[in-house]
C-alpha cells in the first residue's frame, strides 16, 4: 500500500534519469524517500486501527446474517431476535469458565480472563441499554443482510436499530457513536 513511496520514488528516478541508487544519505531527496515512507507507514497503523476497531461490527453483522439465514431469509420476531441477541451476548461464556477452572486457586486472574470479563460485561451493559443489531423485522433488510458479504461499506446499506432487554425498539443510524 506504500502509494506515496512509489509515486516519490518514481518522481525522484524520473528526475535524475533512473539512477535513484546512488543519492547521498542527507540529501533533499533522501529526505523526501525517508518522509514519503514515514506517511505510508503511518497510514498503514492508522488503516490497520480502524480494521481492529470495525471487526467486532463486522462480526455482529455475520452472526445475525447466519441468524436470519437459519430462518429462511425471512423476518423475525422481537422475541427470536432477543433470543438471538441472548446468544450472541452469551457466546463467550463457555470459554471464560474453561479459562477460569484452568486457573490455579489463590492465583490472579490471566490477562485473557479479564479480557473475556470485560467483553462479557461490556455486551450485557449494551444488551440492557439497548443492542445494537441490523433490523431483522423488515423483509427488505432481512434480504440486504443476506447479500452482505463481509465488506464494511455494505453495513451503510442497511437499517440499524437499537433493541433494549425491555423490548423497546428504536431507529439508529450506522455507524453506531460511542460504540
Amino acid at each position: 500500500m506504500a502509494k506515496t513511496l512509489e509515486k516519490t520514488r518514481k518522481q525522484i528516478a524520473k528526475k535524475r534519469n533512473g539512477a535513484i541508487d546512488a543519492l547521498h544519505e542527507r540529501s533533499r531527496n533522501s529526505k523526501r524517500l525517508h518522509r514519503a515512507q514515514v506517511r505510508d507507514d503511518r497510514l498503514d497503523k492508522l488503516a490497520e486501527a480502524r480494521r481492529k476497531k470495525d471487526r467486532p461490527l463486522l462480526a455482529r453483522a455475520a452472526f445475525f446474517q447466519a441468524a436470519a439465514q437459519d430462518n429462511g431469509d425471512k423476518p423475525l420476531s422481537l422475541e427470536a431476535i432477543q433470543a438471538k441477541i441472548n446468544e450472541f451476548v452469551h457466546q463467550h461464556d463457555e470459554e471464560y469458565e474453561e479459562v477460569k477452572k484452568s486457573r490455579r486457586p489463590g492465583r490472579p486472574a490471566s490477562t485473557k480472563e479479564d479480557l473475556l470479563t470485560l467483553k462479557i460485561s461490556a455486551l450485557e451493559r449494551e444488551q440492557r441499554d439497548g443492542f445494537y443489531v441490523p433490523d431483522l423485522t423488515t423483509e427488505a433488510n432481512v434480504q440486504l443482510l443476506s447479500r452482505f458479504e463481509g465488506s464494511w461499506t455494505y453495513l451503510t446499506n442497511l437499517a440499524w436499530v437499537k433493541i433494549s432487554a425491555a423490548g423497546i425498539v428504536k431507529p439508529s443510524s450506522f455507524p453506531p457513536q460511542g460504540l
